[in-house]
């Protein structure tokens, strides 16, 4: 016999790279977002918020039972703290839930110019034990982002023995480097990832050439994509929600604040019902765990891994699963007002057909699967075909709710949703 388990919720925490994001993070269910400044977040080229943008999205999540976390959470150099300190002073004007910090100096401007404001620490400064978790507790932090390269066992340890909740990642891409630090950008690229501004060198094609043998190119590692020799699987938790729960995590986070919404969607969503059966009963696993796992292979990914939590992880061989092309489905629009299904009103992200098999992204539902029964303008004329950037009407098999996602099965290779098909080659995997 099932029970509602007890006690405080784990929290489902989303990206959001830019306003749309934000609003399907929430549609789909995340508890919280983090979201980035123009300046000094670690992922500079995802769109951002400016100063004002940063309010109204602060003011949408709090009217939505949400909460919103700013990042702050580049490595400054010099001539970046008179803008961090200006940049901070705003952020305490309009009431984010939490600044995300990664370095010990701007932690200590924070506690002078925002003091109201609670500090939840990166996994970029890479925290590995309670002794650690115990310092920034002593400076002031309301929260930690514990590292990547540590195992269940050693957060369960950690949560054991230190009072300040925890938080950890449990999908998403995975950055060759130690928490993220990475100077690979700066020496291929000039551009310094610990500032915002990676070129995702770790996601280029790399080949070995032997010097009396030039222009032989003999790849290190082949899959059906190329070769990889530094691009880690994804890391991919879904199926370990109660084990995460009960080793003390107060917080479950998502990367990709530089995906596409077709990703943003999937993956909240299947966390979300990941969490809540967790929750529903305290005799069963989630439900339908790998049904779930197997919707999180529909979005671009490089195959999943459990990264470190099992133990040591062999992330260029052992993946849960291989990805499948281009993830099998294509973005194909977003709902733009709730329906019945006979008329509804869609925004054109990748073109389709009358007749296309489709698959409808609602929250609190499974995947619905039919086909497209037809496509008018606004006047109600028949179209043939719909193109990106135009508004349609579409007959679909049911109901729709506003911001949900159609979906069709690649059949014709057209052009995927390009947020999506930059993911898949341009995220490393730290916030």
């Amino acid at each position: 016999m099932s029970t509602v388990r007890q006690g405080p919720r784990v929290e489902l925490l989303a990206p959001a790279g830019n306003f749309e994001k934000l609003e399907m993070a929430i549609h789909f269910g995340a508890d919280a977002v983090y979201l980035g400044g123009k300046q000094f977040s670690l992922r500079g080229h995802c769109g951002n918020f400016a100063t004002d943008e940063l309010e109204a999205a602060i003011a949408y999540c709090h009217c939505h039972g949400a909460k919103a976390y700013v990042t702050c959470n580049i490595y400054p150099r010099n001539e970046d703290l008179a803008g961090i300190r200006n940049f901070l002073r705003n952020l305490a004007a309009i009431e984010p839930d939490a600044v995300i910090i990664s370095d010990p100096g701007v932690f200590s401007i924070a506690r002078k110019v925002a003091p109201a404001v609670p500090i939840h620490v990166s996994t970029q400064a890479n925290t590995t034990s309670h002794a650690a978790v115990d310092f920034w507790q002593t400076l002031g932090a309301d929260r930690i982002n514990a590292a990547r390269e540590l195992s269940l066992e050693e957060i369960a340890a950690i949560c054991t023995q230190s009072r300040l909740p925890v938080e950890v990642f449990v999908h998403g891409a995975m950055c060759m480097a130690y928490s993220g630090r990475c100077l690979l950008s700066s020496f291929l690229a000039r551009r310094d990832g610990n500032r915002g501004l990676c070129a995702h060198p770790c996601r280029w094609q790399y080949a070995l050439v032997e010097e009396k043998r030039p222009g032989r190119y003999m790849p290190v590692q082949e899959t059906g994509q190329g070769s990889f020799v530094l691009s880690a699987h994804d890391l991919c938790m879904i199926s370990y929600i109660p084990q995460l729960i009960a080793a003390g995590v107060r917080a479950l986070k998502i990367e990709g604040r530089m995906k596409g919404i077709h990703y943003l969607a999937t993956t909240v969503n299947a966390y979300r019902e990941a969490i809540d059966a967790y929750y529903r009963s305290d005799t069963i696993p989630p439900a339908s765990p790998r049904d779930l796992f197997r919707e999180l292979e529909a979005v671009n990914n490089r195959g999943y891994s459990t990264g470190f939590y099992l133990g040591p992880p062999d992330q260029a061989s052992v993946p849960l699963a291989a990805p499948p092309p281009g993830g099998g489905f294509r973005l194909v629009g977003k709902v733009l007002g709730n329906s019945d299904g006979a008329d509804v009103r869609l925004e054109v992200r990748n073109r389709f057909y009358p007749g296309d098999r489709v698959e409808i992204i609602s929250p609190g539902r499974p995947i619905i699967a039919g086909r497209i029964q037809s496509i008018r303008d606004d006047d109600g004329a028949l179209m043939e075909v719909a193109r990106p950037g135009f508004t349609v009407r579409v007959g679909l098999p049911c109901a729709c709710r506003r911001w949900d996602l159609l979906r069709v099965v690649n059949q014709r290779n057209p052009t995927t949703d390009p947020a999506d098909s930059r993911a898949a080659l341009g995220s490393s995997g730290c916030c």
